[in-house]
């Protein structure tokens, strides 16, 4: 797969002045599937024609270049000495703390460094004009994600889950943590939420049913939708070229296509109930 780096025409005061929306992509705890979700969510939204960034920000256990199948030569170039381009990788713009460090190197670091390495990689990558950019975020409800809340404006967040109630519970955690900062939750996605037998096509909800639902009638959330829990998708990931690049007409791509267009029209709505009221008098 053959990447890039992207290019600007002028660096700009703030990196993110051309980003219209910013979206954190999180989970109360790992092991959901949250950064397929997210990269897959970012490739669909692209394929739908959208200006699409993904930054990597699962500082500990980056899995971004790996599942885009970018060579571990790979590395950002720096602008001015302070901007990093983002590396383009199948349409879309992405930065991870992947690019940056060897496999051999764990990220040894205590939460304020990690916030710190999260608030670098955003502000300081020149991300240029983009409709959407997508945060892969840690597990959990730390740090870095108080971080991200607090010092970058996000227009909503989306959480990711599993049909198991232990997974239930923390996505709820992950919900109110969004609120208590002020963000607001654009959707649920429910992953593995079936197992897709390889051999026959049977699917059965192994891990039970019906819980992003429920999550999102408790809190007035949207449900984007479900995907299941497919061999093939994860074949793909592993190997570095995801099923909607390779198999577009897939059912699981139009999946994560139907999801990318829920998640925009969630935006679409999101930036309409927060418009100011126009009232206009005689006056």
């Amino acid at each position: 797969m053959a990447t890039e780096t992207g290019t600007h025409n002028k660096t700009t005061a703030s990196s993110l002045s051309a980003v219209r929306h910013i979206i954190p992509v999180a989970s109360g705890k790992g092991g959901v599937g949250k950064s397929a979700t997210a990269l897959n969510l970012a490739l669909a939204l692209a394929q739908e024609g959208a200006r699409v960034g993904l930054l990597d920000a699962d500082i500990y256990g980056p899995s971004l270049p790996g599942m885009l199948g970018v060579p571990a030569t790979c590395k950002p170039e720096v602008r001015d000495g302070k901007y990093f381009l983002p590396v383009m990788a199948e349409g879309i713009a992405t930065m991870s703390i992947g690019y940056l460090a060897t496999e051999k190197t764990p990220m040894a670091w205590r939460g304020p460094m990690a916030s710190s390495a999260l608030l670098q990689m955003l502000q300081q990558t020149l991300w240029g004009e983009l409709d959407y950019l997508l945060v892969d975020m840690p597990p959990g409800t730390g740090d870095i994600q108080l971080t991200l809340a607090q010092k970058i404006p996000c227009t909503g967040a989306v959480v990711v889950t599993t049909p198991q109630n232990i997974a239930l519970l923390d996505a709820r955690k992950g919900i109110e943590m969004f609120r208590k900062v002020g963000i607001d939750c654009l959707g649920i996605i429910e992953n593995m939420a079936s197992h897709v037998c390889s051999q026959c096509g049977f699917e059965e909800d192994i891990f039970g049913s019906g819980g992003g639902d429920k999550i999102a009638g408790d809190y007035g959330v949207q449900m984007l939708g479900s995907v299941p829990l497919l061999r093939a998708l994860r074949e793909s990931l592993d190997a570095g070229r995801s099923l909607l690049l390779s198999d577009p007409q897939a059912d699981i791509s139009q999946r994560y296509r139907a999801l990318a267009r829920g998640l925009a029209n969630s935006v679409a709505q999101h930036e309409t109930d927060g418009a100011p009221e126009l009232i206009i008098t005689d006056d």
